[in-house]
């Protein structure tokens, strides 16, 4: 014979204090593990999304990131020749690229961060589909001239289109913005990648990265079994959503590693604010389920009513934590993307998903938090509580 579980719900009510206390503390847990997971969900997104499926990325062969590769002008004409390389009339939608870091004052605290410049083609542009500039123009070929990112232009100070900036030892003209859809790109800064060599001094025609549009996603095994297997290249081909994917997992393997430690720091506590809660409750209830004993229920539904009790509590504290998180949700903050070196901004992503995980979380506090007082209240002998009546 089960317990109404009615009776439960009245016994939070009754002794609200205590509860109260349990559920904040199971709140606060969650919600910081939300919280960090939503951070590592949306960092990782936002490298991810820069990528397409029908963009190819190629670099020097053993090199895991652009900024330790590349690739020779010799070589780009070889890629652009390539199997399943999409074409804008007779010109290959194939673009050399060059990276640099440079460090930038932040409009925020006026502090020196380091931003990533791009070097690219003019055929850039039409190669990235999630890239469009809504203010301005793009840059003239050969020209000093910078296109930024709309979370660059929020970032960093002196951007402003027509503004004049001055790093690397050349002075360069803002010429216009573009919205790269939340992807890394909108934390970079666009220029062309002969003119960035140049100021930099780098070796001209040499460039970091061939970035190549295909004609379909399937394109990809054509494209790079054509590279892999020329005797004139030594090269690693990957899809951009992969090497994206690639160059997230640094980061976000640690924010969820430091959010799993911090939630399980907190949790501990709240576990003891359930427990806590619990033996008061069977503290004070002595006589109560003495009698319920006494009334026909057995053990198993006397630890069952006060599991339920937890759950329920925990319950409360993980939609109160959750509700807690929600508003986060969208919201922009920056972090250093340690294979670049270079700051890049990202938006907290809170995901159903990671909401359910949450709840989850709080009902695994709500089990350890209610089993030991759950099985304290059923071993007092009935007799024995009886008589305190």
């Amino acid at each position: 014979m089960a317990i109404p579980l009615v009776y439960n719900v009245r016994s939070v009510r009754q002794r609200w204090n205590s509860s109260v206390v349990a559920v904040l503390g199971i709140a606060g847990t969650v919600g910081v593990f939300v919280a960090m997971l939503a951070m590592a969900r949306g960092f990782k997104a936002t490298l991810v999304s820069s990528g397409s499926p029908r963009n190819a990325i190629v670099r020097r062969a053993g090199s895991d990131s652009e900024m330790v590769s590349a690739v020779s002008l010799d070589q780009l004409h070889v890629i652009e020749g390539a199997p399943a390389v999409a074409r804008n009339g007779s010109a290959p939608l194939v673009s050399g690229e060059v990276v640099v870091i440079a460090g930038f004052n932040l409009k925020a605290t006026g502090t020196v961060a380091n931003a990533q410049v791009r070097g690219v083609s003019s055929k850039a542009i039409d190669i990235r589909d999630n890239v469009r500039v809504v203010q301005g123009r793009f840059f003239n070929p050969g020209l000093a001239e910078l296109v930024v990112g709309r979370y660059a232009l929020k970032t960093y100070a002196g951007f402003d289109l027509g503004s004049t900036v001055k790093f690397g030892g050349g002075t360069w003209t803002v010429v216009g913005i573009f919205d790269a859809g939340g992807s890394a790109f909108d934390s970079e800064i666009w220029c062309d990648a002969n003119v960035l060599s140049q100021v930099y001094k780098r070796p001209q025609n040499v460039f970091q990265s061939v970035t190549a549009r295909l004609e379909s996603p399937a394109g990809l095994t054509a494209f790079k079994d054509a590279l892999t297997s020329d005797p004139r290249l030594s090269v690693q081909v990957d899809r951009e959503t992969e090497y994206y994917e690639k160059q997230s997992r640094g980061l976000t393997t640690v924010i969820r590693v430091l959010g799993f430690l911090v939630a399980f720091v907190m949790g501990i506590g709240a576990v003891f604010g359930a427990l806590n809660t619990m033996y008061s409750a069977v503290a004070e209830r002595a006589r109560e389920i003495a009698t319920i004993r006494a009334l026909g229920f057995g053990r198993s539904s006397v630890i069952v009513s006060f599991v339920f009790e937890a759950l329920f509590i925990a319950l409360l504290g993980g939609v109160v934590g959750c509700l807690a998180v929600l508003p986060m949700n969208g919201f922009t903050t920056g972090t250093m993307n340690w294979q670049t070196f270079s700051h890049v901004a990202f938006a907290f992503k809170v995901t159903p998903g990671l909401l359910g995980l949450g709840i989850g979380f709080a009902l695994l506090m709500g089990v350890i938090g209610g089993v030991p007082p759950a099985v304290r209240a059923v071993r007092r002998p009935i007799a024995f509580a009886l008589r305190e009546l």
